[in-house]
């Protein structure tokens, strides 16, 4: 092994030399497209491409061996813990048993856009490839590493509840035994907000629903007068109505990944009458408050995609025991997810605005009731008018 001196400068060489490998191992990943979708195939791949997972693994393993040769090296240690890391994950990436957990791949498209032209230009684009492992049933861990070592553990959200009770998420989490309770908000939701479900709206799924939604869309920002996030369930969504109001709308237009996240929020503050187009990132942990944000329109029921790898496992093992994976997993994840975009609306005492749910099977299908029962108790209305007058008089219809 060299050691000192001679070690350092064999460093660059590993590095480089791990990039070209891990760049061969990346592009030799069996992806159908972007996305994410299972590696269920994974002894296939050792078979026909193991080569590959071993070069990168050996490079991770010689470059341990060189940190662990830098004594007079202060950094040294922190980074070959990093590294070792680094190749016991891959391992078990590619080598796991594990029957609890779900394998799967991702391939992201990653480029530059401008918000007239939100669709990347192919001469910038590029692709992220990421190997991921999930646990299917989380229940058996939270109870062996948390509530069984700790004496006292405190869960508590916005949006823990389904139907005003815990019962979802006790099964998600495994927690047989607990306390609970249920804290009534200090907003007044009825006065400060109202739910508007626009009549004769077609189903999501169907051809005719972008036209829709856009002319919906335009109404009620002329209403509020911009002031609003827009968020949407898939990107695609997102760019086509971006794409239909933009040559029709007189407000300023933000448009998710045009810029990073917490630029994009900035210049929603700092920008008179915005409206942001955004996707999953900003359904949560944002927090705009004051006339800035007076409207927030979703645009369907966020059902997860049941082709997702980790969806499509955890709806398996439900459905061979004998339960009903989409009322007992889709739509109570469903449900939370729409809670948490609804309460981007309501974060003061003083906010007050408008929620809009495009999504016409809220109030037709019969899980539907399900998401009403489970939203705060907001003045709910179907009429345009209704919308004209919160705006205008300073408090919801009645």
């Amino acid at each position: 092994m060299l050691r000192g001196k001679e070690g350092a400068e064999r460093l660059p060489a590993l590095t480089q030399q791990l990039r070209d490998r891990a760049r061969m191992f990346f592009a030799g990943l069996p992806m159908n497209g972007d996305g994410r979708q299972p590696f269920s195939a994974r002894e296939e791949f050792l078979e026909t491409a193991g080569d590959l997972y071993t070069g990168v693994r050996a490079t991770l393993r010689r470059i341990e061996d060189e940190m662990a040769a830098l004594k007079e090296v202060d950094e040294a240690p922190g980074l070959r813990k990093r590294v070792a890391r680094l190749r016991t994950e891959l391992e078990f990436l590619l080598e796991s048993n594990a029957s609890n957990i779900v394998y799967w791949l991702e391939r992201r498209v990653y480029g530059n856009s401008d918000r007239k032209t939100p669709a990347i230009r192919p001469g910038a684009q590029s692709r992220n490839t990421f190997l991921q492992a999930t646990p299917i049933d989380v229940s058996e861990l939270l109870s062996e590493l948390v509530f069984e070592n700790i004496p006292t553990v405190i869960l508590t959200s916005a949006t823990l509840t389904v139907q005003g009770g815990f019962d979802h998420m006790r099964k998600r989490l495994g927690m047989n035994q607990a306390r609970e309770l249920v804290v009534p908000s200090h907003f007044r939701y009825g006065e400060q907000a109202l739910l508007y479900l626009p009549p004769n709206m077609p189903d999501p799924r169907e051809p005719d629903f972008p036209e829709a939604a856009a002319e919906c869309i335009r109404r009620v920002l002329d209403i509020t007068k911009g002031r609003a996030f827009c968020l949407f369930t898939s990107y695609s969504q997102m760019r086509d109505l971006y794409e239909r109001l933009l040559p029709v709308l007189d407000y300023p237009i933000l448009l998710h990944g045009t810029a990073p996240r917490n630029a994009l929020l900035e210049e929603f503050r700092s920008t008179p009458n915005a409206v942001l187009f955004g996707t999953s990132s900003f359904w949560q942990g944002i927090d705009v408050q004051g006339e800035a944000l007076s409207c927030v329109i979703i645009d369907r029921l966020p059902f997860a995609v049941p082709s997702d790898p980790v969806v499509q496992a955890r709806m398996k093992v439900i459905e061979e025991s004998g339960g009903k994976p989409f009322f007992e997993y889709q739509v109570p994840e469903a449900v939370l997810t729409l809670k948490q975009g609804f309460g981007r609306l309501i974060r003061s005492l003083e906010d007050r605005g408008v929620l809009v749910l495009l999504d016409p099977r809220i109030r037709r299908q019969r899980y539907g009731q399900t998401f009403l029962a489970s939203l705060p108790p907001y003045r709910m209305t179907t009429t345009i008018t209704d919308v004209e007058k919160f705006f205008e008089k300073g408090q919801p219809a009645s």
